[in-house]
């Protein structure tokens, strides 16, 4: 009784909370009795404090075992805020100076320190081995403990390492911990730490209020603009697979007025530092990322999860979409699937080791399934990690919303059982398709299963129809996946049960998505062109063109005639929206052209598509400072290349994008060195009279006099010059 008025003091002294949520208190009574105690727990469960506060009440340092620097400093970061002095917590890694090492260890000797965060890397280091020998250790825990598995969403081999360096510094309890384990990844990390007959804590992992959603990959940008727009100043992180994508998507939501920025790990540590920061505080809505951001991440209010990209695993998307709504309000789970992601995903796991190959087809395997399923998402979702849902309509999802029309499935569902049965249980789904499909694989044949009965006896459906017979069997308990070979398919008693005495077996055709292409607007044209409209502005231009005697392609081109005619700019701030305007144009140019839109959208009454049309990234150099300032400096061309790392070519192409879209360039003092005061008239007043900058019809009207790049050079003088 006393402990647990201590366990109370302390909860409320050090954290200001007055009770324990779900099975804390358990937890924590457990661990302080000095037994291994394994614990699972969604995100925003209140897994740390199941450690930190049994560290702070017993006597020694509890040594927390952590995968990422970021994480192990937003942890000692938030021990340090619930008290006056720093060295209750310190962590020790690779980002500690010599000094700032020494100070630690003194801390956590002289026995200031109850928390101390290490690095499994760390952990190995012979020095840091002979100091945790010396000092007294109340407990280990082992956070993100889901890295130890291969079969887990985030394997890292040191992990594996843990449990021999703990025996050599010395015994003492362990916890750990994860938000995402499947019973095999629950088996797979109990079995490595050696703590088989550890206290199991299971909380359940529904997470009833958020929202789950897959959709196919049409149109993604414009469809993630409009999703975002609809939902003004919420917070947000949208997930790509790639560096380039998570750059490429957070410039487009950028231009299309959206409050966004990258995060990845190719970005230097102060600029990712920087724009996570903003988003805790809230100057950015929303976060375009790879999976490197959100560990430790205790944002509450992120109102929406968007995978760009299907997740490489299922526990990959339960934790990332476990970043929403942890306050308990609203959380929309959107993803977007493309059969071609996965099949993306396949070939980069081509050249690595047969067994690394083996497991991740079948984690991909249990996304496809999810993606693919008319099932309740959050029944599938749950199963995965070992929980029944037994909820009709969960009503919180998009199948449960708009569910497909069922039928009776009990001849199929015969017709799969018996065929785990003829193959003796010792095979894994995708085997069973191609036997009942009757494709004849080289596995089917090897087997000689092609000479069967129940080969090709489901040819009249397609795999699609019998992968989903197998989800719905394994949901419904009929069959399972056999833990030590995961994969492999046994008969549970219900589906003999069901063998011998069948019943009602309801089904319903999953979603497919092969059929779905992957489309991306590549171009502004996102609404359809009006083409009165585009002759009025090509009228327009002309009657401009004349009176200030330049040629029409100077003021706008076709290109962004065509924007303008499918999103009715009515401002000169929509206006430099618009493809090759910018507000040097729209300023100079803009006025004229915005009064014919506007009378032309009263006179037809138009409704304009502004909220949801995309609008795209103008051609922007990544070198366009450097190349502006050495300008200005007036240096050699040539130089210029050169310490930009590219040839005079690409270099004329990065001058012709800072140019095209409204910025000045003078580079008179490179031209006069290449071509005498006659031959610069002699171009400049052919493109004066010329219909087109078109550089081929110039190369060709001068036959050959000029080369393509000096009739580039001069092209984009005379447009800076004229244009800009």
């Amino acid at each position: 009784m006393i402990q647990k008025d201590l366990i109370l003091k302390n909860l409320k002294d050090y954290f200001g909370f007055s009770q324990f949520k779900g099975n804390q208190l358990d937890i924590i009574e457990n661990l302080m009795s000095g037994h291994d105690t394994f614990v699972l727990m969604p995100t925003g469960g209140g897994k740390s404090l199941c450690y930190q506060l049994p560290a702070i009440t017993l006597e020694g340092t509890a040594i927390v075992i952590s995968p990422l620097i970021a994480l192990m400093k937003n942890q000692v970061d938030a021990i340090r805020a619930f008290n006056q002095d720093d060295s209750i917590a310190h962590f020790l890694n690779s980002s500690l100076t010599k000094s700032e090492t020494t100070r630690v260890k003194q801390d956590v000797t002289n026995g200031k320190t109850k928390l101390l965060y290490v690095a499994p890397e760390s952990l190995t280091k012979e020095s840091n081995i002979e100091f945790l020998k010396s000092i007294k250790i109340s407990f280990y825990a082992v956070d993100e403990a889901h890295c130890i598995s291969e079969w887990g969403h985030d394997f890292r081999p040191e992990y594996r390492r843990i449990k021999p360096i703990v025996e050599v510094i010395g015994k003492a309890p362990i916890i750990a911990l994860t938000a995402t384990a499947t019973p095999k990844v629950q088996h797979d990390i109990q079995k490595n730490l050696g703590m088989l007959d550890a206290t199991l804590y299971k909380s359940s992992f529904n997470r009833s209020n958020l929202y789950y959603e897959v959709k196919p990959k049409i149109n993604t940008n414009k469809e993630i603009i409009k999703f975002i727009k609809e939902r003004p100043g919420k917070s947000g992180i949208i997930y790509c697979l790639s560096r380039k994508k998570v750059e490429e998507l957070a410039s487009i939501l950028q231009v299309n007025g959206i409050n966004a920025m990258a995060y990845h790990a190719g970005m230097d540590a102060h600029t990712r530092s920087k724009n996570q920061d903003m988003f805790l505080m809230e100057d950015v809505d929303v976060i375009v990322a790879t999976i490197a951001f959100g560990m430790g991440i205790d944002k509450p209010d992120v109102r929406f999860v968007i995978h760009y990209d299907i997740p490489k695993s299922l526990e990959g998307y339960y934790q990332e979409t476990g970043r929403a709504g942890r306050d308990g309000g609203e959380g929309h789970c959107l993803t977007f699937y493309s059969y071609k992601d996965i099949q993306k995903l396949e070939k980069f796991m081509q050249g690595k080791p047969v067994a690394e190959q083996e497991i991740g087809k079948q984690l991909l395997l249990e996304t496809v399934s999810y993606a693919e399923t008319s099932l309740c998402r959050r029944t599938v979702l749950l199963h995965y990690f070992g929980e029944n849902y037994n909820t009709e309509n969960c009503g919180h999802c998009d199948n449960c919303l708009h569910p497909k029309k069922e039928f009776e499935g009990q001849s199929f569902l015969l017709t799969a059982l018996n065929l785990i049965l003829t193959t003796k249980e010792k095979f894994k789904t995708d085997h069973l398709v191609d036997v009942l499909t009757g494709k004849s694989s080289a596995q089917v044949k090897s087997y000689k299963h092609d000479t069967i009965k129940e080969f090709g006896i489901g040819k009249e459906k397609d795999e699609h129809f019998w992968n989903m017979i197998f989800r719905r069997a394994l949901i419904k308990g009929y069959i399972r996946k056999d833990i030590e070979q995961y994969g492999i398919i046994k008969i549970t008693q219900a589906g003999k049960d069901f063998i011998n005495n069948p019943e009602t077996f309801l089904i319903t055709d999953d979603h497919n998505f092969e059929e779905c292409d992957d489309i991306e607007i590549s171009n502004s044209k996102t609404a359809v062109l009006d083409e009165t409209l585009f002759k009025l502005l090509k009228n327009q231009r002309k009657k401009i063109s004349k009176s200030l005697n330049i040629p029409p392609f100077v003021i706008f081109q076709d290109p962004s005639l065509e924007d303008m005619s499918s999103n009715y700019p009515t401002t000169i701030e929509e206006l430099a929206e618009m493809q090759g305007v910018g507000k040097g144009k729209a300023k100079r140019f803009g006025k004229d052209f915005i009064d014919l839109i506007n009378k032309y959208v009263e006179e037809n009454d138009i409704e304009k598509p502004k909220d949801f049309v995309l609008k795209t990234i103008a051609n922007k150099s990544k070198f366009k400072v450097q190349i502006i300032q050495h300008i200005d400096l007036k240096m050699n061309l040539k130089d210029l290349a050169l310490s930009l790392g590219m040839d005079d070519g690409r270099l004329v192409k990065e001058m012709e994008a800072i140019v095209f879209s409204g910025t000045k360039l003078d580079v008179h003092y490179h031209i006069d060195n290449v071509l005498d005061e006659e031959q610069q008239d002699e171009i400049y007043d052919y493109f004066q009279e010329a219909d087109s900058d078109n550089i081929s019809e110039a190369y060709e009207e001068f036959e050959g006099d000029y080369s393509e790049e000096e009739l580039r050079l001069l092209r984009l003088q005379f447009h800076s010059d004229y244009g800009n």
